[in-house]
């Protein structure tokens, strides 16, 4: 696996519409201000691809442009990283355009670049690695540098910061607030703070002792489940499976799964049956532990325990829960395909490799 080089002030950062092309639209304003500014202040020069802001319609109807926007940033020499604008629900769509261009391909193995975001990004993840390349699920543009706040959330700012820095052997540690989503994103909303609460459960142990160590892989639950779950979208799970979009089961022998719920909230039902997919899929039973990220606002929290529990009981599959990754503020970073240890006792985990190259 290839790791790009961290960043440094006066690099330029190419943002991207992978799956949503919300960030063109006029509502969205507020957010494409603020993130630009944001990324200035860390002393990065953004890059706006040429389709980022051609907004939802138009990205909807053409995944070709998205994904040329993608090529475009991995052959630009003068660009150090890509930024997801926000996640979405088809990004699977650019699996043909990128997959079978042997142009993106060499450009993604020859030119590597920290690639971040998360939610549907994560099937972008998905891509990305199985070309040999380490991404991280982490801060997208829209949910993080745009932060309707004076500030970014202090948590994920510390977050983003860690792409200037090459750290060995650190601690994702539990975020001391957490943090409700918006109900206003409009001009009114500016310069207001979100409504905080202070970290009471830290990370929970649901199974497990001692140490465990493995790969970090996974990301969004819905997101993985839609490679799988034929009465959703059919065709997706068909691209998927035609381009192995999701690893086999033996790849998962050695790694530690990551994986939170979106902004959609999914019923207690519904997560159920996801984690039965992923088991079905032979997933469960062969990785090592499981990291799950705290549900946003905390709902259904005690009823996803339960679940947890109950469908990795056979394998008796280690679980340490509500960190904070995914879809819930605020947010840290976590790389693929780069090995960590979760203490159980000390209820800790630790990347033990660095982030990048240098």
């Amino acid at each position: 696996m290839k790791r790009p080089r961290k960043l440094k002030k006066g690099d330029k950062v190419a943002i991207v519409s992978l799956s949503s092309g919300v960030l063109g639209e006029p509502f969205a304003k507020n957010e494409l201000e603020q993130g630009l500014k944001r990324m200035k202040e860390f002393g990065l020069e953004p890059v706006l691809m040429p389709n980022a802001l051609k907004g939802m319609k138009y990205l909807a109807e053409h995944p070709e442009k998205r994904a040329s926007d993608l090529k475009t940033a991995f052959l630009d020499d003068s660009i150090a990283a890509i930024i997801c604008a926000i996640g979405g629900e088809d990004t699977y769509r650019l699996a043909p355009f990128l997959l079978e261009d042997p142009e993106f391909r060499d450009a993604v193995r020859n030119h590597p670049k920290i690639f971040t975001g998360f939610s549907d990004t994560t099937v972008n993840h998905l891509m990305l690695n199985q070309l040999g390349l380490v991404t991280y699920y982490g801060p997208n543009l829209i949910n993080d540098l745009a932060e309707l706040d004076t500030e970014m959330l202090p948590y994920t700012k510390k977050t983003f910061a860690q792409y200037f820095n090459n750290q060995t052997n650190w601690e994702v540690k539990s975020s001391p607030i957490w943090y409700e989503e918006r109900t206003d994103f409009s001009v009114a909303a500016l310069n207001t703070p979100r409504i905080a609460h202070e970290e009471k459960r830290g990370y929970e142990v649901l199974r497990g002792a001692g140490q465990v160590t493995g790969e970090l892989f996974g990301g969004c639950i819905e997101s993985l489940d839609d490679l799988l779950n034929t009465e959703r979208n059919q065709a997706e799970v068909e691209l998927a499976e035609k381009y192995e979009l999701l690893p086999q089961a033996d790849f998962w022998n050695d790694k530690i799964l990551f994986i939170e719920t979106s902004e959609e909230r999914p019923d207690p039902a519904s997560y159920r049956t996801m984690l039965q997919r992923l088991d079905k899929r032979g997933i469960i039973k062969r990785v090592q532990a499981i990291l799950v990220g705290k549900p946003q606002n905390e709902l259904y929290y005690e009823d996803y325990q339960q679940i947890l529990l109950q469908e990795t009981e056979k394998a008796k599959t280690p679980i340490l829960m509500n960190v904070n990754f995914g879809h819930a503020y605020p947010r840290t970073v976590l790389p693929y395909s780069t090995k960590a240890t979760i203490d159980f006792d000390k209820k800790t985990i630790t990347v033990l490799e660095k982030m990048f190259s240098d």
